[in-house]
C-alpha cells in the first residue's frame, strides 16, 4: 500500500514510476501481471468517450399555443415512462354565478363512461395495456385530469384524455354514485380526527368572505341533489374551452404532443355543444378576514382502542402575496423559515427541527400538540396562516404564544437562520422536482397562469438573493392586514377577534389583560 500510495503522489507515466503493486504479482493460473501503469491508455483499448453535461436548451419548457388557443407544453425527461395531462383553469373559485360544489362533482365524475368508452372498466382495461395510471384533481382555481403510461401509448393517451374532457356521457347512474360518494365523504372529513383539511376550508372562507378563493371546495350537503347533467352542462360550456386548457406532458418529444393534440384536441365539438355559456367570472379575490368557530365534542375522535387527546385547533392567518409577485419568493422563505410541525414529528434539520416554531413554540411548550405554517398562494392573493392544537383549557395561551410568533416575525432573522432556511427551501424545490408528475404538475400550472415557465435553477437563483430586509419587508405589510381565524373544538376560553387583532397590531403580541372579580 506505501508503494501504492507514493506512486499516486508521484502521478506520472514511465517505466521507471510503474505501480509497485504490479512488481513480483501473478494470476492465480500462475501467469505474472503485465506491468502497466494505471494512468496510461492501455494498449489495444479504444479511447474513452466520457459523458458530458448537455446545455440547458435542452431541458427548458417549451410551449405551443394551437390555431383554437389550446396551450401545449412540454418537457424533456429520460426514462421509458411519460405523464400527460390536461390542466383546465377551472375550480371552486368560479362557482360564484352556480350551484356550490360543481367541482367537486367533476372531480369524483372524472374517468367515467365517454363517447368512445363505454366505461370506466373499459378506460381502465385501454391504460393497463400501456402500463398507465390515471387520476383527476381539482383545488380553488385548477382541476387537472392527468394519466401517467408508456411513453410508446402516448396517440392513445391523448385520445383517451381529449375524450374524458370533451366528450363525458355523465350518465344518471354515475351521477347518483357520485352523490353517495360526495354524502359519505362530507360525513368522513367531519369525523375524522385529523382536522387540517376542516380548518383549511375555514381559514379560506374567514379571509375571502363569500367571494373567489373562499368558496366552498366541498359540496355543500344541501347542493348533492340539486347539481344534475344539465347543470354541470352549463358550467363546462363556460369554463372548458380551448384558450382555459393546457396539455402538458413530460417524458415525451414536443412535437410528438403537438401533433396529438391538433389530431385529438382540434376542432372537436364538446358533448355539451359550442354554444356559449354564462359569462366567465373574473373576480378578483377580495381579502375581508374574519373569524369562523365551529363549536365541536373532539373528546372521542378515536379510530382505536388508543385515546387521543381532547384538543382544541386554531389556524390564524394573514394575507400574503400572489404567485405571480415578486414578493412570493420571499414569502415561501418566510414559510420555510417558521416551519414546525407536530409534537410526535422526529428527525433533525432537514426534518425542520431548527426552524422556529419547533425552537420557540414546541420546544418550550410541552403542552402544545402542534405549530405548523402553511403558505397557500394564488393567481392573485394568498395567505399565510399558522395552525396550532392543545388542550381546550390553554386556548387563550396558545393563541398568544402564535400572535408573538407574527410579531416576531418582523424582528431581526439572523444569518445562518434565513440560509438555513433557504437552503431547505432549494433542497425541497430540487427535490420534490425529481418525480416525473411533480413535474408535470409545475409544467401545467405555470404556462396555464403565466403561458411559460421559470426553471428550478431560476427560482433557486431568486431564493438565494432573499436577504433579511425582504423578509421584514413581507412581513410589516402583512401585518398591517386584518387578521382570518378558524377555531374548531370547544371554544370556551377563546379570546375574541378584537382581541386577536389587537395582539397583532400591539408590538409584542400579547393579548389585553383580561381582570375578573370571581375565578
Amino acid at each position: 500500500m506505501a508503494a501504492a500510495m507514493a506512486w499516486l503522489r508521484r502521478g506520472a507515466c514511465g517505466p521507471a514510476r510503474r505501480c509497485g503493486l504490479a512488481a513480483g504479482r501473478s494470476y492465480s493460473g500462475g501467469g505474472a501481471y503485465p506491468s502497466v501503469s494505471l494512468t496510461c491508455p492501455l494498449p489495444g483499448v479504444p479511447k474513452a468517450v466520457f459523458a458530458a453535461a448537455e446545455s440547458r436548451e435542452r431541458f427548458e419548457t417549451r410551449v405551443t399555443v394551437l390555431e383554437n388557443g389550446l396551450r401545449v407544453a412540454s418537457q424533456n425527461k429520460f426514462g421509458q415512462f411519460c405523464t400527460v395531462g390536461v390542466l383546465v383553469n377551472s375550480g371552486s373559485r368560479h362557482e360564484a354565478k352556480y350551484l356550490s360544489g360543481i367541482s367537486h362533482f367533476l372531480e369524483k365524475l372524472a374517468f367515467s363512461s365517454t363517447a368512445q368508452f363505454g366505461s370506466k372498466d373499459e378506460i381502465l382495461l385501454t391504460l393497463e395495456k400501456h402500463g398507465g395510471i390515471c387520476d383527476c384533481q381539482a383545488s380553488r382555481d385548477t382541476i387537472m385530469y392527468a394519466v401517467s403510461a408508456d411513453a410508446r401509448g402516448l396517440d392513445t393517451v391523448v385520445n383517451l384524455l381529449a375524450d374524458v374532457t370533451l366528450q363525458p356521457r355523465l350518465s344518471d347512474e354515475e351521477i347518483e354514485m357520485t352523490r353517495m360518494a360526495i354524502r359519505f365523504e362530507l360525513e368522513d372529513l367531519n369525523m375524522r380526527p385529523d382536522p387540517e383539511p376542516l380548518l383549511t376550508e375555514m381559514i379560506h372562507a374567514a379571509a375571502f368572505r363569500d367571494n373567489t378563493v373562499g368558496l366552498n371546495r366541498f359540496c355543500p350537503v344541501e347542493n348533492t341533489d340539486k347539481i344534475d347533467r344539465a347543470v354541470l352542462h352549463s358550467y363546462l360550456s363556460s369554463y372548458y374551452t380551448p384558450d382555459r386548457m393546457v396539455l402538458a406532458g413530460v417524458g415525451i418529444e414536443h412535437e410528438h404532443l403537438v401533433e396529438c393534440a391538433r389530431k385529438y384536441l382540434l376542432g372537436v365539438e364538446p358533448v355539451w355543444g359550442s354554444g356559449q355559456g354564462r359569462a366567465v367570472d373574473r373576480s378578483v379575490a377580495q381579502y375581508t378576514g374574519g373569524i369562523i368557530k365551529v363549536e365541536k365534542d373532539m373528546s372521542d375522535v378515536s379510530l382505536g382502542p388508543t385515546p387521543i387527546p381532547e384538543l382544541t385547533h386554531i389556524m390564524i392567518g394573514l394575507e400574503s402575496c400572489s404567485f405571480l409577485e415578486d414578493d412570493f419568493i420571499p414569502f415561501a422563505v418566510l414559510n420555510m423559515m417558521m416551519g414546525g410541525g407536530g409534537s410526535f414529528s422526529a428527525g433533525g434539520p432537514g426534518k425542520g427541527m431548527f426552524t422556529r416554531l419547533y425552537l420557540n413554540v414546541l420546544n418550550r411548550h410541552h403542552w402544545m400538540y402542534n405549530a405548523t405554517s402553511y403558505h397557500h398562494s394564488y393567481e392573485d392573493t394568498g395567505l399565510l396562516c399558522i395552525h396550532a392544537s392543545a388542550d381546550p383549557k390553554q386556548v387563550r395561551e396558545m393563541v398568544e404564544i402564535i400572535t408573538r410568533e407574527f410579531i416576531l416575525m418582523a424582528g431581526a432573522v439572523g444569518e445562518v437562520e434565513l440560509e438555513r432556511a433557504k437552503t431547505q427551501l432549494k433542497s425541497m424545490l430540487m427535490m420534490n422536482l425529481e418525480s416525473r408528475p411533480v413535474i408535470f404538475e409545475d409544467v401545467g400550472r405555470q404556462v396555464l397562469a403565466t403561458n411559460t415557465r421559470k426553471l428550478p435553477h431560476e427560482l433557486c437563483d431568486l431564493i438565494s438573493q432573499v436577504k433579511p430586509s425582504d423578509i421584514k419587508r413581507v412581513v410589516t405589510k402583512m401585518l398591517h392586514k386584518k387578521p382570518a381565524v378558524a377555531a374548531l373544538g370547544d371554544l370556551t376560553d377563546l379570546p375574541t377577534y378584537e382581541h386577536i387583532q389587537a395582539a397583532l397590531s400591539s408590538k409584542d403580541g400579547r393579548l389585553p389583560r383580561l381582570y375578573r372579580l370571581f375565578r
